[in-house]
Order: structure tokens, then C-alpha cells, then sequence
């Protein structure tokens, strides 16, 4: 049953990478692969959040954080296209925009996963200071 949460998720994950993709290179008509940066660093703040949310404060059934997390948020983001996009900008000697690319990637996604573990951790600080009872 996991097999298919994860396949079923990863179909929308995919597909929802794919449409936005071609929504922000619509938009923004640049050469440069900022479509699979934006997609890449949304995708490394969402699973961060999502996974520290449910890990620390939010009980999800186990099934549907392997299905959100592996599935959806796995395949929305894509590595393999960082790396073949980086190729093909060297080949066609745009070495600057390479390099920018290169390291805005790892750099931009781990940071955004670092905020949004923080952001999740904050939300969680906050929902419980505001249950506690107050003393009297």
C-alpha cells in the first residue's frame, strides 16, 4: 500500500513540477532554468516544513507523510535536471550563468530547508505557548 501512496503522490508531484515549470518559463522567458531553481528551492522549504510540522507537532498517519513527502514533494523537486540543465549551460559556453546556477542550487536549498524547518519550529513554539493555561 505504501508503493502506491508514494507512486500516486509522485504522479501529482510530477505533474505539478511539469505545469509550473512551464507557467514560470512562460512568465519569465529566460534561458537561464530558473523554473527547476524555483521549483527546487519552493521544494526544499516545503519539505522541510512539512516533515518537521509532522515530526514534532502534527500527527499525520505514517502512510500519508511517506506519500506527502516521498512521493509529492520527491518528485516536484528534481535533482537530475539541476545537473543535466548545468551541463547543457556549460556546453553552450554560458559559463557564468552556469556557475550562478551551480551554486545558487545547493546553496538556495539548503538554506530554504534550513527556513523552513525554522518556520515550522516557530509555528509549533507558537501554537503551544498559546495553549498552555495561563497561572494565575
Amino acid at each position: 500500500m505504501d508503493y502506491i501512496a508514494v507512486g500516486l503522490a509522485g504522479f501529482l508531484g510530477a505533474v505539478t513540477r511539469v505545469f509550473l515549470g512551464k507557467i514560470i518559463n512562460t512568465w519569465l522567458g529566460w534561458s537561464f532554468p530558473v523554473n527547476t531553481l524555483i521549483i527546487n528551492l519552493t521544494g526544499c522549504f516545503a519539505l522541510s516544513f512539512f516533515l518537521t510540522l509532522t515530526l514534532e507537532r502534527l500527527e499525520i498517519n505514517p502512510r500519508l507523510r511517506l506519500a506527502i513527502g516521498t512521493g509529492f514533494l520527491g518528485a516536484y523537486t528534481t535533482f537530475s535536471t539541476f545537473a543535466v540543465e548545468s551541463i547543457n549551460l556549460i556546453r553552450n559556453q554560458q559559463v557564468w550563468p552556469a556557475l550562478v546556477y551551480l551554486l545558487a542550487t545547493p546553496l538556495g536549498c539548503v538554506t530554504l530547508a534550513w527556513a523552513g524547518s525554522a518556520a515550522a519550529k516557530a509555528l509549533v513554539r507558537r501554537q503551544t505557548v498559546e495553549e498552555e493555561p495561563l497561572e494565575s
